[in-house]
């Protein structure tokens, strides 16, 4: 053990959507605040932008190996690097809806109740979407909760042929609505725009830094505090506890191969749903034989990363789009004319290419085929609610990570898509429609984990949760979460604003314990 153990006022563990957040938050505290990221910083270079080395060598993920519930063996889709995995998101950034933080009954079972309510989380969306640039238009999406204030950003506009497929839906009773997101857009003035509405956002890391992701909307800024420290090619491997075990007391972390410890007084781990659960497990000792804070037994448990399938709409006519992704449909979110309970939500998604559909196509099929396709094409996204499930989990073998993972709640989503596949069929404007499933396929079925959440829930009974309604540890007087791990359900929609809104919660709550 390193003698000369550093101490400071809070340490976090990870600069992605929750600890890069909490970090912005707490910046101004005076407090002396140590970050600690696994990665460094995502390079700027040419294969930002470059399809193959980002979806077909998937240059920017990890190259760990995790084990399916099946002994398999697949590759993550998740990457560590400053900003998370918000350095490759699609900046999609809804709210969950209100009726989302109730107990909701599914075809497939009980969507549960939070401990909070859409009414307490609504000042810290608000704040969130200051913090991450998010445009947008109140009142057009028809499921969308109240809002103290309209988005602090415009819509993105409509291309033409996105405004056609926009009319088209209105005149056949739809009510398609725009789609939030987090870019550093000004239309007004395109000129001095950061952001220039390119075709490689929606999964690509930002060469111009014009998404608004953790590391260029938090970290970064907050770096020039002089109370603020960031070491990066940090990987944490365990929490050490005090001797009754009431207390994170110090952080083992693993720097250029030598062992080294912080101690802190408030310990925040942002780690990922995942990778946060298994950190906890890591930490086992005399005091806690399970993990940290798994008296419980709910560590790594519940884990949800939600239901999406693309769906590829062909046309006799070129795809002209070029940032198409600015569309979505809610009309189905929650349910159906004859169909009661929810189905999900259905958005655009960015402009595909060849190479992008070529992971999922035959080996056989030509180059052209595929280009072809592509560029006469409209890439739909469409997300429906997994519901928590004890059996659903993550835990360690030895060294090594498993994922136990079985779909549920599958009607609705096979209902969603055979019913957007009729739609856009019966509209006329399309000439054929392929499902095309990026989540899901046979060689790596547990890749797609960008929505990653659940593994250790929050709430008021520390018999069925992890943390409670601040995001500490029931079991542990100093310890916080604040990543996706805390949700109690998967919602529809993307959960990255819910983990951003959550984190300026978090850290309010802190700054006002300190005052």
């Amino acid at each position: 053990m390193n003698n000369d153990q550093q101490y400071y006022d809070i340490i976090i563990i990870g600069t992605g959507a929750g600890g890069g957040t909490l970090l912005h938050t707490l910046r101004e505290s005076g407090k002396n605040i140590l970050v600690l990221e696994r990665g460094h910083y995502l390079p700027r270079e040419k294969e930002n932008w470059d399809t193959i080395e980002v979806f077909s060598k998937e240059r920017y993920h990890t190259n760990e190996r995790w084990k399916d519930k099946h002994g398999k063996d697949f590759r993550p889709g998740i990457g560590y690097w400053v900003g998370g995995n918000t350095k490759v998101y699609g900046a999609a950034l809804y709210r969950m809806r209100e009726r989302d933080f109730e107990k909701v009954q599914h075809e497939g079972g009980i969507s549960p109740e939070w401990p909070l309510t859409y009414a307490d989380f609504e000042p810290f969306y608000t704040k969130a979407e200051k913090l991450y640039n998010v445009h947008g238009k109140a009142g057009v999406d028809t499921t969308d909760s109240f809002r103290s204030e309209e988005y602090p950003e415009p819509p993105v506009s409509h291309e033409p042929l996105m405004q056609e497929v926009c009319d088209h839906l209105q005149r056949s009773g739809y009510n398609p609505s725009y789609i939030p997101l987090g870019i550093k857009l000004n239309e007004a003035d395109r000129l001095n725009s950061t952001c220039i509405r390119c075709d490689t956002c929606d999964g690509f890391p930002c060469l111009i830094h014009a998404k608004a992701d953790a590391d260029i909307n938090c970290v970064r800024p907050s770096l020039q505090h002089s109370n603020i420290t960031l070491l990066t090619n940090v990987r944490v491997n365990r929490l050490l506890t005090s001797s009754d075990g009431t207390r994170v007391e110090q952080v083992e972390a693993e720097i250029e191969g030598k062992m080294q410890y912080f101690k802190g007084d408030t310990i925040v781990v942002s780690c990922g749903a995942i990778n946060s659960a298994l950190l906890l497990l890591r930490s086992a000792n005399e005091k806690h034989p399970n993990g940290l804070a798994n008296g419980s037994d709910q560590v790594g448990r519940n884990l949800m990363k939600h239901q999406n399938a693309v769906v590829l709409a062909l046309s006799k006519n070129r795809n002209t789009n070029v940032f198409q992704k600015t569309l979505a449909v809610s009309d189905f979110y929650w349910g159906d004319k004859g169909y009661e309970f929810p189905m999900g939500h259905v958005q655009m998604m960015g402009k595909a290419n060849g190479n992008m559909l070529a992971a999922d196509a035959p080996a056989i099929t030509p180059e052209f085929v595929l280009n072809a396709m592509a560029s006469h094409s409209l890439a739909w996204w469409l997300t429906s609610e997994d519901l928590p499930s004890p059996d659903n989990r993550v835990y360690l073998k030895g060294n090594e990570v498993h994922l136990d993972y079985t779909e549920n709640n599958t009607a609705c989503f096979h209902r969603l898509i055979k019913r957007w596949k009729h739609l856009l069929n019966e509209s006329g404007m399309f000439d054929s429609v392929l499902d095309h499933n990026l989540n899901i396929s046979q060689d790596i079925p547990l890749s797609g984990l960008a929505h990653q959440n659940g593994t250790l829930r929050f709430g008021s009974d520390p018999k069925i949760s992890v943390l409670d309604i601040h995001c500490k540890a029931h079991e542990l007087d100093n310890l916080y979460v604040v990543d996706g791990s805390f949700f109690v359900s998967s919602s529809a929609v993307n959960p990255s604003l819910t983990i951003i809104a959550n984190a300026i919660r978090v850290g309010e709550h802190l700054l006002e314990k300190w005052e």
